[in-house]
This record gives C-alpha cells, sequence and structure tokens, in this order.
C-alpha cells in the first residue's frame, strides 16, 4: 500500500528550472513578504489568492502527486518549489496539504475521491503528532473504536498545520489492530478546531478535538503507520528545501545590507569580522543545500530516503536559525522591528527548528537507522 517514491509526471532540469521561475514570479506578484504582512497576528493562516494562483492555476497541489490525479514533478519538484517558498516564507498549505496530508493520501488505496480533491486545491490537513510534537506509532494522541461498522474518533491532536483552514483532515488514529487512518469533516459533529496563535506568522496552527466523531476508514489493519513513515519522510526534506529558501533569503537580505550599510567612511562588509561571518553563513546554507540534493537522489529507496530525511532535517533546521538570527543582528536594532523582514524569518526558523522533531530528534533517529 506504501508508495516507496513520489509520484508525477518526472520534470527535466529546464523544466525544475522554468517551475522555480514561474513560482518566484507569483510570489513577487503578490508582494513577496507583504503576504505575510497581510496575515492578522493573533490568528495567521493561509493567503487563499495565492493558493488559488499556485495551487490551482499553476497546478502546485498535485505536485509529487500521482499521475491519475495531474501529479508532476515527484520529489525533485517539491524540493525546488518550496525552495522557492522558503524565500518568500510564502502562507500557502502545500507543506500541510499537497505534500504531508497528499502523500498520506497517496498511499490510501481508498483515497481516490479525496486525492483528487487535494489536488484541485482543496486543503487537507493531517492530524498525528504526538503532544510533544512528533510522530510516535507507539503515543498517538486519537483513538479510534467502532460502533455498528462506523468508525468514531475520541482524542485531541495537538498540532496540526493549517487545520483550522482545511476542508478535510485526515487522522492517524490507535485502534486495537495498530494504526489507522482515517477522513474526517472539521465540520462535523463530534468535531472541534481550534485555531491557535504562533510565534510564525507564515504559516497557521490549530488544535484539532474528537469526541465520538465518525469518520470514514481509509486504512485497516494497522497499514497506517508505514503510510505515515513515508509521508513524513517526505514532507521533512521537503521542510528542508523551505529551510534552505529562508537561509539563501536571509543570506542574501545580509549580504545586501553590509555592502550598503556604512561605518567609519566605508561599507561595514569590508570589515575582516564581518566577511568572515558572513562567510560562514554561506557555508551553512550551502552545506543545507547539499543534504536537499542528497536527499531528492535518495528518493526509490525507502531506507535512504529516512535516511536523508534525517540528515536533511539535522543540517538544514540549525543552518537556518543560525543565518537568520546572524541577519537580525547584523541588522542591529533594525532588524527587531516589525516593518524590517528579518524577524520574520528568524520567526520561522525559530518554529522549523521543531516542527515534526527538532535537531536532536533526527539525529537519534540517524542514528538508530545506521545501528550506532
Amino acid at each position: 500500500m506504501t508508495s516507496t517514491t513520489t509520484e508525477g509526471t518526472a520534470l527535466s532540469d529546464t523544466e525544475l528550472d522554468d517551475l522555480r521561475e514561474t513560482v518566484r514570479a507569483v510570489c513577487a506578484d503578490a508582494g513577496g513578504t507583504a503576504a505575510v504582512r497581510r496575515m492578522p497576528e493573533e490568528a495567521p493562516g493561509i493567503d487563499a489568492e495565492l493558493w488559488d494562483a499556485l495551487g490551482r492555476q499553476v497546478g502546485l497541489a498535485a505536485l509529487g502527486l500521482p499521475e491519475s490525479v495531474g501529479g508532476i514533478g515527484g520529489l525533485a519538484g517539491i524540493t525546488a518549489v518550496c525552495e522557492e517558498l522558503g524565500r518568500t516564507l510564502a502562507p500557502v498549505p502545500l507543506l500541510s496539504s499537497t505534500v504531508l496530508a497528499g502523500q498520506v493520501l497517496a498511499g490510501c488505496d481508498t483515497a481516490d475521491k479525496a486525492l483528487a480533491e487535494l489536488a484541485e486545491g482543496t486543503v487537507h490537513a493531517l492530524a498525528v503528532a504526538a503532544p510533544d510534537g512528533r510522530w510516535r506509532p507507539d503515543a498517538v494522541p486519537v483513538a479510534v473504536s467502532w460502533q455498528g461498522g462506523v468508525p468514531l474518533l475520541d482524542g485531541t491532536a495537538p498540532f496540526v498545520l493549517d487545520g483550522a483552514d482545511a476542508e478535510a483532515l485526515v487522522v492517524a488514529a490507535a485502534g486495537t489492530d495498530g494504526v489507522d487512518l482515517f477522513l474526517a469533516d472539521p465540520h462535523a459533529p463530534g468535531v472541534t478546531v481550534r485555531r491557535v496563535p504562533t510565534l510564525d506568522l507564515s504559516r497557521g496552527q490549530a488544535v484539532v478535538t474528537f469526541s465520538e466523531a465518525r469518520v470514514r476508514a481509509l486504512t485497516a489493519g494497522g497499514e497506517g503507520t508505514d503510510v505515515v513513515s513515508h509521508a513524513l519522510d517526505v514532507a521533512l526534506i521537503a521542510l528542508a528545501a523551505e529551510q534552505l529558501g529562508g537561509a539563501q533569503a536571509a543570506l542574501d537580505m545580509t549580504v545586501a545590507h553590509v555592502c550598503d550599510r556604512t561605518q567609519f567612511g566605508r561599507a561595514i562588509g569590508g570589515f575582516q569580522a564581518v566577511k568572515h561571518a558572513c562567510a560562514d553563513m554561506l557555508l551553512q546554507v550551502e552545506a543545507a543545500r547539499s543534504a536537499v540534493v542528497r536527499a531528492v537522489l535518495a528518493d526509490g529507496s525507502p531506507q535512504a530516503l529516512a535516511e536523508a530525511a534525517a540528515v536533511a532535517q539535522a543540517w538544514c533546521g540549525e543552518a537556518f536559525v543560525s543565518v537568520a538570527a546572524e541577519c537580525v543582528q547584523f541588522h542591529g536594532g533594525m532588524g527587531f522591528t516589525w516593518e524590517h523582514d528579518a524577524h520574520l524569518f528568524f520567526r520561522r526558523a525559530q518554529s522549523d527548528a521543531v516542527l515534526l522533531g527538532g535537531t536532536a530528534h533526527h539525529r537519534e533517529r540517524l542514528a538508530g537507522l545506521l545501528g550506532w
């Protein structure tokens, strides 16, 4: 049931470059980071107009999905697009809907209708995380019981990306046979969705509570664990590509500033300490890029993909945090002001650093995968 590779029509290097340029142009037309600033600070969510342009018109809602629903790009396409979206912190549900929920639905034999809707731009959210924010099959916070052949869900999913804006919820729940997957209507009786404030203004999050909620089964016999594990490996690589794009944008912003800002009659970028710091930032960005490229090459082997996903997160999460912090530092007091973009990247970096498990978790996982 579980796919071992991302799907969709493969793209050539030229087509990937064209896709990058298209995404970059659409994000620029939306004002770049201005799209983030349009989000209400107390309730970040999705820029519906931008997602319509990217998801429906450009076709990104089907990125990496099966060809039967118009899927394109595979893992290479996912990382190329996510890197571009990371450059502007675009508030769209590509990671939460297309990648996370999409890869799960692609691994379920009974999810054809839901997958087709998702590929057309309908937002789905995936509820899988345990109370500590990680995916642990032995600590799934939602349980399933059966009544007259109908599955009922009970429990609370505390970290659901873009859950408040989703038209459908894909839920992992623990039962007597193990973990299985279910499709829930967020507006149905027994389902409560509460939007929560977040540090990252560019990505919404919700707490979803189920109380004897009637849902539709997508898997049976505990097959959900393998489906979710593969989907999360793809999502971790997509997240790493976003972090790479954000780190590159923060580096570019810093270099432009130190070349323009003068002190003692010369640009501060000419000072040795500043040059060395910028060189260190570049090394971190390029190491993150290498980790993402290596992860794309691992597509096709579940074991290699899992290892590459852990490596990518171990590198890219720290790189983004470090580069974003240096960006704020080099901009001085201006970097902390609402008017400047530096703090937006710092917020995203800090949020991403603990999303789907932090660096320590991924290093520990890597050690286990390698048998250390």
